[in-house]
């Protein structure tokens, strides 16, 4: 069912490229995933017992999926919304944001402990999670012209209608909201409030006269040809797990007007940034970056070039970000994070390691001892800044040239510090030998174009000094590599 990865793509991404078949590839084995994910959510739900999911939840999610049969089949080429995915039906279910719903449901049908009726929690979750399909299902015939009528689900006094906005309903519960769609125009009924009429823009997004609404926003797209980039602050699936924040992550955003601003002039100059660090760097972009969330911007980033930012593997596509400060340090964000993105999607279709969870190695950019696989991300991740710095360094403006370079030295020492573990694993498989090597090979390669010394010098005082520290305090308690 799914496809192999021919030796050119593996030895293309490993130097954190990869052409647009390397992409597609990644792209098209992602979306089949979400299908077969969805899938699993629809047998879930049918196979679980009604103190789970009742008869009538159960036949919802059946007409729910007939209406985004009913969409997919109603779009024709060039009506609805442009995008990857094709189609209205199926740009709502390959939303990166739909795959962190996808699984919320299934945690809920898993029928282990817990799933039962006396979890009130857990099934207040459930029915939540299964009444937001409802609204996916809406969204996406409407978007495709069908009309319809139905009766949605507001959360906690918000009806969210992805990629178009969200309604603050009068009632703050979990109430009732009455929807109808005709000729482009939605009408939103709620009891004892005015009815809302919200009119559908092209491509993402809807808007309305209503102070209730509050339509989807979206950045201008990356290549002419390409669509919109979604700023998705409505979402409710947009938030993280707790145990996926890393580092100094925060939390997810709710913009105002001037928050907006402040992301539209940061995203503006973006492509160009992108394309200074080599033209591969922002066709990946263009491929593979589907939203953004935006989160808070961190107390500890301070001003400057500071920012926090994440991906999320359940969520292909979405990138998670506070508020970019500048072009060139958000283009550098895109890089790292997609770098990401495309070695989880690689690993979805190839074992590159058989190592354990254990966390052992000493990388430069963490202070705790890291896994082998945390590893190997990382230093991918790095070795495309690296990339991208020198890029900029060699062919950039002078007055770049210098951040440039220090960020280069900085990024290619650290790499540096990291590949002899990765490079000495006996648990890589014979993809992830060929992998590996070649990420070494393109660490070497920037050699032939050296930062200048005093930048050379200052990363690698840094590697050291980090590397003593880190020995100090963990060496002692890891365990011998044969234990």
């Amino acid at each position: 069912m799914f496809p192999t990865v021919p030796d050119r793509v593996l030895t293309g991404l490993a130097r954190t490229e990869g052409g647009p078949d390397a992409l597609d590839l990644l792209v098209r084995d992602q979306d089949t995933r979400r299908l077969l994910v969805l899938r699993a959510v629809l047998d879930a739900a049918e196979a679980a017992g009604p103190a789970v999911c009742d008869a009538g939840r159960k036949a919802r999610l059946r007409d729910d999926w007939a209406l985004l049969a009913e969409a997919d089949r109603a779009a024709s080429p060039g009506a609805g919304e442009a995008g990857p995915a094709g189609s209205p039906a199926r740009a709502r279910l390959f939303h990166p944001l739909t795959g962190p719903w996808a699984r919320s449901c299934l945690r809920g049908l898993d029928g282990g402990p817990g799933a039962e009726a006396d979890d009130p929690a857990r099934t207040r979750t459930l029915h939540r999670d299964l009444a937001h399909f409802s609204a996916v299902a809406a969204v996406a015939a409407a978007v495709a012209g069908l009309p319809f009528a139905t009766r949605l689900t507001a959360r906690a006094g918000v009806l969210t209608l992805p990629s178009l906005g969200a309604l603050h309903t009068a009632d703050p519960g979990d109430v009732p909201v009455d929807v109808s769609h005709r000729d482009g125009v939605l009408t939103i009924r709620q009891h004892d409030a005015p009815d809302v009429r919200v009119h559908l823009a092209n491509g993402t997004g809807a808007w309305s006269g209503a102070p209730a609404w509050t339509p989807a926003h979206t950045l201008p797209a990356l290549l002419p040809a390409a669509a919109p980039v979604p700023l998705d602050d409505l979402d409710p699936y947009r938030e993280p797990p707790y145990s996926s924040h890393r580092g100094s992550l925060s939390g997810v955003a709710t913009l105002d007007d001037a928050e907006r601003k402040r992301w539209l002039q940061g995203w503006h100059g973006t492509a160009v940034a992108l394309r200074s660090g080599g033209a591969h760097r922002l066709t990946e972009a263009a491929a593979l970056l589907r939203c953004l969330v935006p989160l808070k911007m961190p107390p500890e980033a301070g001003t400057g070039r500071g920012s926090c930012s994440a991906t999320r593997r359940e969520a292909f596509g979405a990138l998670l970000s506070s508020t970019p400060p500048d072009p060139v340090t958000f283009a550098a964000t895109l890089v790292h994070e997609l770098q990401h993105a495309k070695l989880a999607a690689l690993g979805d279709l190839v074992t590159l390691h058989r190592a354990g969870p254990e966390p052992r190695y000493f990388a430069p950019w963490r202070p705790d001892p890291r896994p082998y696989d945390g590893l190997l991300q990382g230093t991918y991740s790095h070795l495309a800044l690296a990339a991208f710095h020198q890029r900029r360094a060699l062919l950039g403006r002078p007055p770049e040239r210098a951040w440039a370079w220090s960020q280069h030295a900085r990024y290619h020492a650290q790499v540096g510090a990291a590949l002899p573990a990765l490079v000495g694993s006996p648990d890589l498989t014979p993809p992830g030998r060929l992998f590996v090597d070649e990420m070494a090979a393109t660490y070497q390669r920037m050699a032939d174009h050296p930062a200048p010394r005093d930048h050379t010098a200052r990363a690698q005082a840094y590697v050291a000094s980090a590397r003593a520290l880190w020995t100090r305090r963990h060496a002692p308690a890891l365990p011998l590599p044969n234990e």
